[in-house]
């Protein structure tokens, strides 16, 4: 690919999915200035390295690029500090009702409290529509464990979202 095909194709990819790299990588670790320097990363990352990806695999690629900075930076000491424990969380919404997004809000509120693996298999399953196949692929691990950790999951928010109901 001559440098100019390669610049028209990477300005293209950022145009379409910067903004999700963004939501995922907020959502994993809850502080935007982190989020925007972990879409950075993953641009540099796909503009040095200039991998050879199939056609449709760009956003699979930058969000595992993603991913792992995000657990990078998590398993910090500074951030377990910091961060670990803290109800910081807010989300980026999008268009939506409100009570769409305040129950969104309860939702998203109770997946950040899941532990980190549980986490960012919801994120890229219910946030970004993967399948356990491709999640597996992007985040190297067997089907098998993904779809167990999909399904410990949900039983965890079911009692998450069963305890805050409670007390309503």
């Amino acid at each position: 690919m001559t440098d100019e095909a390669f610049s028209q194709w990477f300005d293209a990819l950022y145009t379409r999915y910067a903004t999700d790299v963004i939501r995922v990588s907020y959502f994993y670790l809850g502080d935007r200035g982190k989020a925007e320097d972990v879409c950075h990363d993953a641009f540099v990352s796909l503009f040095t390295a200039r991998p050879d990806l199939a056609p449709g695999s760009e956003k699979a690629w930058l969000l595992k690029v993603a991913l792992n900075r995000c657990r990078d930076i998590w398993r910090s000491a500074w951030m377990r500090r910091v961060i670990s424990g803290s109800p910081v969380f807010e989300t980026i919404p999008g268009p939506d009702t409100i009570g769409q997004h305040l129950e969104k809000q309860e939702i998203l509120a109770a997946v950040n409290s899941l532990p980190p693996d549980f986490r960012e298999i919801f994120i890229l399953h219910y946030y970004q529509g993967y399948g356990i196949g491709e999640i597996a692929r992007i985040i190297d691990l067997p089907e098998g464990t993904v779809s167990s950790r999909l399904s410990r999951g949900r039983k965890r928010l079911e009692k998450i979202l069963g305890e805050g109901s409670d007390g309503a």
